[in-house]
């Protein structure tokens, strides 16, 4: 009984902290070091698009590693086609080592992008992942290609700014 008292006074006169801050933030060197790699993994629909769009050669490549059928379905325009299963045995056929690769598949529920900048990494490619995948490529209104053709969809405006407009991050 009085171990319970003690463990009782003991808990309220100690403040529990908020489970965001359970574990404390990293040190800022330590946080800067990580969110600078972080970007160098990461590339974001956005900026993939605006240097798509861009005058001239933005200067890498965009792989969809999806399926055949999910090709079909909708990919980005000018993107190499190659499923993961098949990156050993294709990828010097298709893709250049002195160009890097920023790879997509479904979107942020889906790992098969970092799965496919995995395998170009172990065999030598300079390569990015694209954060939210085809999903969030149409879901923020760029154009995209069927086996049907182009289509373009209404910016979600939980995503994108309605009025296209930079989102400012």
């Amino acid at each position: 009984m009085i171990a319970f008292r003690r463990f009782m006074a003991m808990t309220q006169t100690t403040s529990v902290p908020h489970p965001v801050l359970r574990v404390p933030p990293a040190a800022p060197a330590t946080a800067a070091a990580y969110f600078a790699a972080s970007l160098a993994f990461h590339a974001d629909v956005s900026d993939v698009a605006a240097a798509l769009a861009g005058d001239g050669d933005p200067g890498f490549v965009v792989l969809d590693s999806r399926s055949t059928e999910s090709w079909d379905q909708g990919h980005i325009p000018g993107a190499v086609h190659l499923p993961t299963a098949l990156i050993r045995e294709q990828a010097e056929q298709l893709l250049d080592k002195a160009v890097p690769v920023v790879t997509y598949c479904w979107g942020p529920g889906c790992n098969g992008a970092t799965r496919a900048a995995l395998a170009l990494a172990e065999l030598g490619y300079q390569v990015k992942e694209m954060l939210g995948g085809f999903e969030y490529w149409v879901r923020e209104g760029f154009p995209y290609e069927t086996w049907e053709g182009p289509e373009r969809r209404t910016a979600d405006p939980l995503t994108a700014p309605a009025e296209g407009a930079d989102c400012g991050c």
